[in-house]
C-alpha cells in the first residue's frame, strides 16, 4: 500500500487531482472566514482568514503546474470527446490562473498595509471578497471542463469544439 501510494505521488496528474480542491473550497471558507470577521469587527479574524484566502489563492500555482507536467499522460488516456474537455480545462486554466496570484497578492496588501494605515482595513478587505467571489466563480469555470475529461457520467453537453489552427 505504502509502495502505490509513493508511486502515486510521483505522478503530476495524481497530485494535480488530489491538491485541486485546495483552491476552490480553501477560498470558499477562507472567505466565508473574512465574511463573517468582518462583520465581526474582528481584525484578528480577519488577518486569519485572510491568510487563509492567500495560501488558497496561491495553491493554484502548484496545481497549474501539476496539471501541465501532467497533460500528456492523461491526453493519452482519455476517449475523444475528453481531449477536447482536457484541453478546454487546459484554456480556462491558462487563462485565469493570473486571478489567482492577483487575489493571493491583494491578500498580502490587505494584511500588511493596515498596519501603517488603519483606515484602509475596511476598503481591503471588502475588495478581498469581492474579488475572491469572482476567482471563485472562475475556480468553478475551470473545474467545470476539468470533471468532464475522464468522468462521462458529467458530460451532459457535447465536447467544446476545438479551434482551428493559426496559420504560422
Amino acid at each position: 500500500m505504502i509502495d502505490a501510494l509513493l508511486r502515486d505521488l510521483r505522478q503530476p496528474e495524481y497530485i494535480h487531482v488530489l491538491i485541486n480542491p485546495l483552491p476552490v473550497y480553501g477560498l470558499a471558507m477562507g472567505l466565508l472566514g473574512l465574511t463573517v470577521a468582518s462583520f465581526l469587527r474582528s481584525r484578528r479574524a480577519q488577518i486569519v482568514t485572510l491568510i487563509i484566502v492567500l495560501v488558497s489563492a496561491a495553491s493554484a500555482w502548484p496545481v497549474y503546474e501539476f496539471s501541465e507536467q501532467g497533460y500528456d499522460r492523461v491526453l493519452s488516456m482519455s476517449d475523444e470527446a475528453g481531449q477536447a474537455w482536457l484541453d478546454e480545462h487546459q484554456h480556462r486554466g491558462e487563462q485565469l490562473i493570473y486571478f489567482f496570484y492577483v487575489l493571493a497578492v491583494l491578500s498580502v496588501i490587505a494584511i500588511i498595509v493596515p498596519l501603517k494605515w488603519p483606515k484602509t482595513s475596511v476598503a481591503l478587505v471588502i475588495g478581498t471578497i469581492l474579488l475572491g467571489i469572482t476567482v471563485l466563480g472562475m475556480s468553478g469555470y475551470i473545474a467545470y471542463a476539468g470533471g468532464r475529461i475522464r468522468h462521462k457520467e458529467f458530460r451532459t453537453e457535447p465536447p467544446p469544439k476545438k479551434p482551428a489552427p493559426s496559420p504560422r
